[in-house]
């Protein structure tokens, strides 16, 4: 069943068009990342899904989403716990205390809950951004390379956790990235994005739950240099 239905989506920004005629579905718990060179529309494609830019077309989306960017969405006068806790204004003090304790534990912050953004890790951070957007019981996760700039060994320990929590709580999640090895590894599909459009699509047929051994297996690599020449086809076309 269809958790996300996207029908001729096209963006435009005075005379520069940045989507064109764009069709895109992702059924409920599916994992799709998308991968494209720089400015070749994923992050708008976020925004349109999420309702941050005007678009032509339809989009049929929950509307009970988060976001994630690449940049920490944290807010750094408050503390881990009151990040976690921010717009939870509805619940009663004793519900909120208990999701922000549920919340700390799944992030595995619990140590850090009194400390301040600037105290923490990159990795930390965007675990604590997670974090918010599960305690709002997001059903649907945008998230545009929110560990593009992190080290290997924190992105490849995030990407882990990431799938884990995914697993556990069954998302929806639409990931950005450029980076192919990344998107293989999380994801059910990858889409490639050029050219204003979807050019590509790859099934990812790794059984789950997935370890890192199997970026070193043939297969792995066999569909990392597919989608890297679907990719770079359309670059120099």
């Amino acid at each position: 069943m269809n958790h996300i239905l996207v029908k001729n989506l096209s963006v435009n920004y005075k005379n520069f068009c940045a989507l064109k005629s764009v069709n895109f579905d992702v059924n409920k718990g599916e994992f799709v990342a998308i991968v494209g060179k720089s400015g070749s529309g994923k992050t708008t494609f976020l925004k349109a899904l999420a309702g941050f830019v005007p678009f032509l077309g339809q989009v049929t989306i929950p509307k009970n989403i988060g976001m994630m960017f690449q940049n920490y969405a944290t807010f750094a006068w408050l503390t881990v716990s009151e990040n976690i806790a921010f717009g939870l204004d509805g619940k009663n003090s004793k519900e909120q205390i208990k999701i922000i304790d549920e919340h700390l534990k799944l992030a595995e912050l619990e140590d850090k809950r009194d400390k301040y953004p600037a105290e923490l890790s990159g990795g930390q951070m965007q675990r604590v951004a997670l974090a918010r957007s599960l305690a709002h019981n997001s059903e649907v996760l945008l998230m545009d390379e929110p560990y593009g700039s992190l080290d290997a060994y924190t992105r490849d320990k995030m990407q882990q956790w990431l799938l884990n929590i995914w697993t556990k709580y069954n998302k929806t999640i639409v990931f950005v990235t450029h980076n192919i090895e990344e998107a293989i590894f999380l994801a059910d599909r990858v889409l490639v994005l050029n050219d204003q459009k979807f050019v590509g699509e790859y099934k990812i047929s790794f059984t789950r739950p997935r370890n890192e051994s199997i970026k070193f297996s043939p297969e792995f690599n066999i569909l990392r240099q597919e989608i890297f020449e679907s990719l770079n086809q359309h670059l120099v076309s």
